[in-house]
């Protein structure tokens, strides 16, 4: 009888982690490593002083707002075509803070809602030679690469990056 018991509480967990698994594990996955580094760059850019913005190391490195502006024109492009659509962002004709954070906010509802759209099956779906999840996680890791300058930018000005904050 205990083995019975054993066995069917075993079961029973077994079919409550199935219920738990997403509908799309592919894109659920990809959505949650996006999901993590879109709100590292929206809190790095929210609170970086304006007066900031104009910061670069070097006389060789973009400043961070043209970093912040790179990140929501590269992945505006991209998950446009993820979307089946052309567009170009404009961010870096922006100038100010404001306007930054608008047309990266902008980028990334463009990204949200190709993720919104997206299930295992269209991931897999190929254009131009790319998977529609392979660009997806090209912007990822495009992502966290811009990241990682904004928070170098930020330590340099004595500013707590968001992913040291935690």
């Amino acid at each position: 009888m205990k083995v019975f018991a054993a066995v069917l509480l075993l079961g029973a967990v077994c079919m409550a982690q199935d219920k738990a698994a997403p509908a799309n594990p592919l894109v659920a996955e990809a959505r949650a490593r996006y999901n993590a580094v879109k709100n590292n760059i929206l809190k790095a850019a929210e609170s970086m002083p304006e007066e900031n913005y104009s910061f670069s190391p070097s006389k060789d490195e973009r400043p961070f707002l043209a970093v912040a502006a790179h990140v929501a024109d590269a992945q505006t492009g991209t998950c446009a075509a993820v979307k089946g659509e052309q567009k170009r962002g404009d961010a870096a004709t922006k100038k100010t803070k404001a306007e930054l954070l608008e047309a990266l906010k902008t980028s990334f509802d463009l990204c949200d809602s190709a993720f919104d759209a997206m299930t295992d099956a269209s991931a897999t779906a190929i254009n131009n030679n790319r998977s529609n999840l392979g660009r997806m996680w090209g912007n990822i890791g495009h992502d966290m690469e811009q990241y990682a300058i904004l928070a170098a930018y930020m330590r340099q000005k004595g500013v707590k990056p968001p992913s040291a904050q935690n």
